[in-house]
């Protein structure tokens, strides 16, 4: 009789060594990745304003390399259609010198410090952040407007001129409705380009390489380092402070805000909101 009697199968004991080996190739879970980005806002919202301002500056002045980047590829590519894609890799430069270098980046803190926020929605939290995007956006302008003057003296090659005056010329001559739609693209993908970086680890370069290449080729508008582009032209007398402002540049920022901020930053809060805590 004990025969016709079935023994529950006893499950295996789980292996500690390919445990540990399945959560290591496992891919971080979105509760995770938004804690490691919410602390790391809340510890650029705890800098003081001193240090918000020399590294804001260092980073307007680090993105004229995108500028300079893609003007050096312009002048040597020869005149083919495919050379736009090679070109716009070097867009990637003064991306790759601010992020990698952990300087403050206007954009990247449209996702950032807006975690800490969200956490926690106190007026001492929102002014905090504002506070922060103040600071870190004119800082990033002083030092567009100061990397602008070093690009007209002989620190730069004449013949990268041409290619300079093209790229800035375009990119602040879309008229202000597209600069705003296209700085939307912008946004969305700097702060996808923040969300990805807990996952890549040291593949961090190739990230921001990616995310900033595409940014170029897709064309879309970048508040800061189209700041270096539009003091270029200010600087040298082809641009005013007036249509700067209303045809470029707060037209481009508030695209930006709104593609990094209210759609990217809110839909990743919101997949990972019933999540939070639990890991």
């Amino acid at each position: 009789m004990d025969d016709l009697i079935i023994k529950p199968k006893q499950e295996p004991r789980p292996d500690p060594k390919r445990e540990a080996k399945v959560k290591q190739a496992s891919p971080l879970p979105s509760a995770i990745i938004y804690e490691i980005i919410r602390r790391e806002g809340e510890e650029e919202l705890s800098r003081s304003s001193r240090s918000l301002i020399w590294s804001g500056i260092a980073a307007g002045m680090m993105m004229s390399f995108s500028v300079l980047g893609e003007a050096i590829f312009r002048t040597y590519l020869p005149d083919v259609r495919h050379a736009y894609l090679i070109e716009n890799l070097g867009y990637s430069f003064g991306f790759l010198l601010v992020i990698m270098g952990r300087l403050q980046l206007f954009t990247e803190n449209t996702i950032t410090t807006v975690f800490p926020f969200l956490a926690d929605p106190k007026v001492s939290a929102f002014v905090a952040t504002c506070r922060l995007w103040a600071i870190v956006l004119a800082a990033n302008v002083v030092g567009a407007f100061a990397a602008a003057f070093v690009m007209h003296t002989g620190a730069i090659s004449e013949e990268f001129r041409p290619a300079i005056q093209s790229l800035s010329e375009h990119a602040t001559g879309m008229g202000g409705t597209e600069s705003f739609l296209r700085g939307i693209p912008a946004g969305i993908l700097v702060a996808a380009m923040v969300w990805s970086m807990p996952q890549a680890n040291t593949g961090r370069f190739f990230v921001i390489l990616a995310f900033t290449w595409l940014i170029a080729a897709g064309d879309f508008t970048h508040i800061i380092a189209g700041s270096v582009e539009m003091a270029y032209l200010i600087t040298n007398g082809d641009l005013t402070f007036g249509p700067a402002l209303t045809g470029f540049f707060l037209p481009v920022l508030a695209g930006n805000i709104v593609g990094g901020t209210a759609v990217f930053t809110m839909i990743a809060y919101g997949q990972v909101v019933d999540d939070i805590g639990r890991h």
